[in-house]
């Protein structure tokens, strides 16, 4: 594992928003929304399109705090754009033993996706910062928690499938973080800086009891 101080920051922000966004300018509104209510990861993907001009303008009001990434990368060219648009860390719904060399390389934290114990342990070796656990809701956190068992050491970020009714859930069996798309992002602006603010009030309730 490489990149330890952003595992730190990954664990401080707690969730992170999954955008994709009909354009740019409503991906975001969407980030600002999200970042006004106390989210402070943001994840922009490649389905949105100018992805990497809509993380560069997010950035620029982007509390301190923040981690501002890119997601669904899926080629190297779209690793460097991303990268050279400012993002903080890149996300992958697979593992591409390409992609996370050039990460490596580009020093960016690389998120890459994964789903059975094989695929994770392969891409925690590849330097993964963290591992995507995709799609979450096709196994659950019983499932996390069975597989953190043999593996405590790897960072795991279940994505999909979580909600603010089960996220303690998540967290209890071993999520160093946990990424929410629909759940969270969707609606207007007021709607998703209010869903924000109650997604971060139910994370400091379990953090107060872990």
């Amino acid at each position: 594992m490489s990149h330890p101080g952003f595992l730190d920051r990954l664990r401080s922000v707690g969730v992170v928003a999954v955008i994709r966004g009909a354009s740019a300018d409503e991906a975001v509104a969407m980030s600002e929304a999200l970042l006004r209510g106390g989210v402070m990861g943001i994840e922009i993907t490649y389905s949105t399109p100018d992805c990497c001009g809509a993380i560069r303008r997010v950035l620029a009001n982007a509390p301190a705090q923040a981690a501002v990434g890119v997601g669904t990368v899926r080629t190297i060219a779209q690793l460097e754009a991303a990268a050279a648009a400012g993002a903080t860390y890149a996300v992958s719904p697979h593992t591409d033993a390409d992609i996370c060399r050039a990460a490596l390389r580009l020093g960016i934290p690389m998120l890459p996706g994964a789903i059975t114990p094989t695929e994770i342990v392969a891409a925690w070796n590849l330097g993964a910062a963290c591992v995507k656990l995709f799609p979450g809701s096709l196994v659950g956190p019983d499932y996390l928690k069975a597989v953190k068992a043999p593996l405590p050491d790897i960072a795991i970020m279940p994505t999909g499938g979580v909600s603010v009714e089960n996220m303690h859930e998540w967290f209890a069996a071993g999520a160093v973080a946990v990424g929410m798309g629909g759940n969270l992002a969707k609606g207007k602006p007021e709607q998703i800086e209010a869903a924000a603010r109650a997604t971060m009030t139910r994370l400091a309730e379990i953090r107060s009891k872990a």
